[in-house]
């Protein structure tokens, strides 16, 4: 599937939201169906089978992440959240309910066409180790067939975890993962709440493959939410 033929459902009760949308989507290429409730918008999904939605979290039926919770059940759809709520907890609940990312409103339409992007790029992904047997960005290397890692063409050492903490952000690459998830990931579910484990080891690991760790051009922090390893 070409990104450029991708439809996507926008759930969205706000009208100023949805007539910005119906003008910059298909601007770009996109086919956009609208729905005003959490009702409707479920209804749509399943009617429409969309390759990705956009979802407000304050519908006036049902929260946004209900919505979330019962695609879940039964799809992959990446769900991108367009929300007003600066709230870390809100975030970080509709990302671990399984949203994919996130846009806190007012946005512009370059970055929601960059999270969408990556959204999309990674449902069409198999799931596991990266389909590529090298992954290339900027000056970052990653053999995973050598289980080796380059910075500027040069070898740098990992240890086992910050090797799978990598790796694990590269089979993600845009997303935002949570705390939580990458815990679970890396760790195991028994770990889920030690995030002092993650910090140290995201501190290690920026340090040998950041040329700035204390402004990271790819292990971005999405402030009292999680990581995302940059890709654009």
């Amino acid at each position: 599937m070409a990104i450029h033929e991708a439809t996507v459902l926008l759930i969205e009760d706000e009208a100023e939201i949805r007539r910005f949308l119906r003008t910059s989507l298909p601007a770009h290429g996109y086919r956009l169906y609208e729905a005003t409730t959490a009702t409707d918008g479920l209804a749509q999904v399943k009617a429409r089978n969309p390759d990705i939605i956009l979802l407000d979290l304050g519908l006036p039926d049902v929260d946004g992440t209900e919505v979330i919770r019962q695609v879940r059940e039964w799809s992959t759809i990446p769900i991108l959240v367009l929300s007003a709520r600066e709230q870390e907890q809100a975030k970080v609940a509709a990302l671990d309910l399984g949203a994919d990312d996130y846009v806190t409103k007012p946005f512009g339409v370059n970055e929601l066409l960059a999270r969408m992007r990556a959204a999309l790029r990674h449902i069409a992904g198999p799931p596991g180790e990266p389909a590529e047997p090298v992954f290339t960005l900027g000056d970052l290397k990653v053999d995973f067939g050598r289980r080796q890692v380059f910075v500027s063409g040069k070898e740098t050492h990992l240890t086992p975890i910050e090797y799978k903490l990598l790796t694990t952000l590269i089979r993600y690459a845009g997303k935002v993962m949570t705390h939580r998830q990458l815990l679970k990931e890396v760790w195991g579910p028994l770990h889920v709440e030690e995030g002092h484990y993650l910090r140290v080891y995201m501190r290690q690991l920026r340090n040998k493959l950041e040329k700035t760790p204390a402004h990271p051009r790819y292990l971005v922090t999405e402030l009292g939410v999680g990581y995302r390893l940059r890709t654009e």
